[in-house]
């Protein structure tokens, strides 16, 4: 399991990459190509989940829209 500082600094760098367009990531002497804009996406929120984890909290990811038409 990858230590808290080791996630994060994998997530900047894909943040960055995806800021910059740039599909190619290089950490720790690996370079990762990614295809698409989606699939950065993806591996960003695959992080944010094990660091969710190893920070020992759930990510939530459900909205509740509660409505009425006020008559």
């Amino acid at each position: 399991m990858a230590t808290l500082a080791d996630l994060q600094s994998r997530r900047e760098t894909l943040t960055a990459a995806r800021s910059s367009g740039v599909a190619r990531v290089s950490y720790d002497g690996k370079t990762v190509d990614y295809r698409s804009i989606a699939e950065i996406d993806r591996a960003i929120e695959a992080l944010d989940r094990e660091i969710a984890t190893v920070e020992g909290r759930r990510i939530v990811r459900q909205v509740r829209v509660t409505t009425a038409k006020g008559l």
